[in-house]
């Protein structure tokens, strides 16, 4: 169901309301609270990092179960799915980047977050150890797992034998099987001048590609492991970047750019200023004035020819090229010609220029391949702009295959060996995110992962979209989750969730991101608890198109996206089923940051806010007069009245910790009222589970104290407890 109205229709038209319920018999109602806990509805197990091997039909992933994440296989014929790992604390150690060889016999992940900008790992359960991240191996016919290296990314060898991995610039290899793993990452593989980015394994295993960053210059190189010989292929006084191998490991395709006339060591004159000199005066061009060249080498020699450029207008796009892979006799990119992103190929046998692969309209986001190179399968929303489906077409071109359909949501293919089935990442408005298989060609896809038994899954509401338009005619996308037995004549309370990013989709149904996935089943908690809720997919978010994602005036530069949560907020106050003086506001990161917004700009709509890791100063805040600042929450101080819950962890790598220090000390300074949990050595969006249960249980706490009960409002909160 599909329902429309305007900002102008809701203030221009007034609206049939019928008498409420009495507030003391309302109260009483929606004091039985859910059917069920947050505990419950976060009891189901998140699947991600789907991977399927080339030559086997055997899949793997990982699983998050309420913080103990672990590795998983399954293989024909049956695809039962086998635990490989036993990490069985919730201790906040991240599980992520898992690669699977050819064969299927072993499997890579890394173990631990990724470092922040001093290098420090994340310790979320403060461990005085302290964190690490490192790699980490095990074999898929069992058997313990087996640390590696200390690294921040490896790159697995096709044949399972070895894995790669850069640390100041040069490259490193561990034996996965045999050998002292500590010897063998204690000095440098092979040595280069420059700093060495991107390495790629060939298909063999046996040549390492990669980029060597020389200042004004980059060259793609190959080094030989039987021959313990580097090889430079075609070099010359461009920006090389992006090796892609060819099947057979003979020859390596990579994108040329031109170099930099001032290298990043060279000195530039006194007083020279980018600015003033054009582009040609800055970079060496190619003949004819193109910015962008793919080329292919031979991989033993290093002679190279140039394969294809852009030519004309037409064509400009193309220069956005920045990385290839190469798919049977195809290379495969993708590039954003208008308003939709779109994944192209180029024939290296008869390179005529790109072929279109995805739809004109809609999202291709994550992209499989089939092992005979033959067909490119993508998740898109497609014919379904709030969920996800996925499909596939001929690399060498032609019309796009639908592969699933219907109401639920399917992304991440990973296609089997045989060609005969692809592994799915599938959730729905009942479903969480579980790992199903379905003919490639198409079917009904079938679930192979399971649910525990205090799952509520039954009593899931089914949300809606609602498409609304905002006060400067921008319409916008939502979820509207009704609860269930409301009837006529009712007023319930009501919030609005609100994304991060901004560049992020709140789907009809289940997310395939680990955050959005638990916010999707705390609405369907808050629905069942009795509110009315509505997801909303402001501007600046995926999924709508480019002109949608980069409206302008967005964030600093105007706070235009604030318009469609207000537009929001009054669509609920006119509803006739919400209670207009109980509209409370949630979100984490942007979602945080909007949640603030709303607080201090209209404290006379939205009556209490929970705002996690949220942005609070844009801008400089001694420039009052700037646009950043006034596009700030606490340019708005003045005027806030509302109760807010402040939740964030201090080892925040996305949003500095300090904007939370700051707005504390102005919302004491001015008697606001607020509440506030922080999370040491926890990062954005936490680590541990335990933290999340603390975060929505509290959440849960204080709506109903504050849009229930109607507490709080108008009082100060004092340094309690509750901080």
């Amino acid at each position: 169901m599909r329902v429309r109205t305007s900002l102008s229709l809701l203030l221009g038209i007034g609206l049939l309301v019928t008498a409420p319920l009495p507030v003391e018999a309302q109260r009483v109602s929606e004091r039985k609270g859910a059917p069920f806990t947050i505990e419950q509805i976060l009891s189901a197990p998140f699947a991600y990092d789907l991977v399927a091997a080339r030559k086997a039909d055997r899949i793997a992933w990982l699983m998050n179960e309420q913080g103990r994440r672990n590795v998983y296989t399954a293989a024909a014929p049956d695809f039962k799915p086998v635990r490989l790992t036993s990490f069985d604390a919730d201790d906040g150690v991240d599980l992520d980047d898992l690669q699977i060889s050819d064969d299927g016999s072993v499997v890579v992940f890394m173990r631990g977050h990724m470092p922040n900008r001093s290098g420090w790992v994340a310790n979320p359960s403060s461990d005085p150890a302290g964190g690490e991240r490192a790699a980490w191996v095990v074999s898929t016919s069992g058997g313990e797992p087996r640390r590696l290296a200390e690294a921040v990314r490896v790159s697995l060898a096709p044949d399972g034998s070895a894995i790669l991995f850069l640390k100041e610039g040069e490259v490193y290899r561990v034996p996965v099987k045999g050998g002292d793993p500590d010897s063998a990452a204690a000095k440098p593989f092979f040595r280069v001048f420059g700093r060495v980015t991107g390495p790629v394994w060939s298909p063999d295993s046996r040549k390492i590609a990669f980029v060597t960053e020389r200042g004004s210059h980059s060259f793609v190189a190959v080094y030989d492991l039987d021959r313990h010989k580097i090889t430079y292929l075609a070099p010359g006084v461009d920006r090389d970047k992006s090796p892609a191998w060819s099947p057979d490991s003979r020859r390596v395709a990579f994108v040329r750019t031109p170099g930099r006339t001032f290298g990043e060591e060279a000195e530039r004159p006194a007083g020279f200023r980018a600015s003033d000199h054009p582009p040609g005066m800055l970079r060496a061009h190619f003949p004819g004035g193109h910015r962008l060249e793919i080329w292919v080498a031979d991989a033993e020699t290093g002679e190279g020819e140039r394969l294809w450029h852009p030519k004309g207008r037409k064509e400009s796009d193309f220069e956005a090229i920045t990385r290839i892979t190469w798919e049977g006799e195809h290379l495969l990119f993708r590039v954003t010609p208008d308003d939709w992103p779109r994944y192209y190929s180029l024939s290296t046998v008869r390179p005529s220029g790109p072929v279109a692969l995805t739809h004109e309209t809609g999202l291709p986001e994550q992209i499989a391949v089939s092992p005979d190179g033959k067909y490119l399968y993508f998740a898109t929303n497609h014919g379904d702009i709030d969920r996800r489906h996925v499909w596939r077409v001929q690399l060498k071109g032609g019309k796009p295959e639908q592969v699933t359909r219907g109401t639920e949501i399917e992304t991440y293919p990973a296609v089997l060996a045989s060609g005969d089935q692809i592994a799915i990442l599938r959730a729905g408005a009942r479903q969480p995110q579980s790992v199903a298989l379905v003919a490639a060609k198409g079917g009904e896809p079938r679930i192979i992962t399971s649910l525990p038994a205090e799952f509520p899954q039954q009593a899931h509401v089914v949300p809606e979209n609602v498409t609304l338009t905002a006060a400067d005619g921008v319409e916008f996308h939502n979820q509207l989750f009704l609860p269930p037995g409301l009837k006529r004549g009712e007023r319930r309370p009501a919030l609005i969730f609100m994304h991060g990013g901004p560049a992020r989709q709140m789907l009809l149904g289940y997310h395939y991101g680990h955050f959005y996935h638990m916010a999707y089943a705390i609405n369907q908690y808050f629905a069942n608890k009795g509110y009315i809720v509505l997801s909303v997919n402001y501007r600046g978010g995926i999924g709508y198109g480019r002109s949608f994602q980069n409206a302008p005036r967005r964030g600093r530069n105007g706070l235009s996206e604030y318009q469609d949560i207000l537009a929001a907020g009054l669509y609920l106050k006119g509803r006739d089923d919400v209670d207009p003086e109980r509209i409370g506001l949630w979100g984490l990161s942007y979602g945080g940051y909007l949640t603030a917004e709303g607080l201090a700009r209209n404290s006379d709509l939205f009556a209490a806010g929970v705002d996690m890791a949220g942005v609070h100063s844009r801008g400089n805040p001694l420039d009052r007069e700037s646009v950043g600042f006034k596009s700030s929450s606490i340019s708005q101080i003045d005027k806030w009245r509302s109760p807010v819950l402040l939740i964030h962890g201090d080892d925040d790598r996305n949003v500095a910790f300090s904007h939370t220090v700051g707005l504390v000390q102005l919302l004491r300074a001015h008697s606001i009222p607020y509440e506030l949990i922080v999370f040491p050595d926890e990062v954005h969006s936490f680590l541990r589970f335990q933290h999340w249960l603390r975060a929505f249980n509290a959440t849960d706490d204080f709506f109903e104290r504050t849009l229930i009960r109607r507490e709080l409002r108008g009082k100060k909160v004092a340094q309690s407890s509750k901080e």
